[in-house]
């Protein structure tokens, strides 16, 4: 008898576990920093709920936000608009 579902890769009892795959680890502490930080943006200007009703309507203002967020982001980074075309500034460490 299992004792969870055939789709859950993380119980210790079924085999696969990515605790213990390194490839998974590595992908895992490149990406989740990242993620982290776009969620904390999107909660930090109080969008701890959700606005509206319908997964539709929701969805599209997550993506309308997170569309700003990355505006504003690139914005800082150096991002002009000149001449019809836009321009990110190169970044000198």
């Amino acid at each position: 008898m299992r004792c969870c579902s055939p789709h859950d890769n993380r119980c210790p009892h079924c085999g696969a576990n990515p605790a213990h795959d390194l490839a998974w680890q590595d992908d895992y502490r490149r990406w989740r920093p990242m993620v982290e930080r776009a969620v904390a943006w999107l909660v930090a200007r109080g969008n701890r709920r959700l606005r509206y009703r319908g997964t539709a309507t929701n969805d599209r203002w997550l993506h309308h936000c997170t569309a700003a967020l990355n505006l504003r982001r690139l914005v800082n980074l150096g991002l002009t608009h000149t001449s019809g075309t836009c321009i990110l500034a190169a970044i000198h460490p």
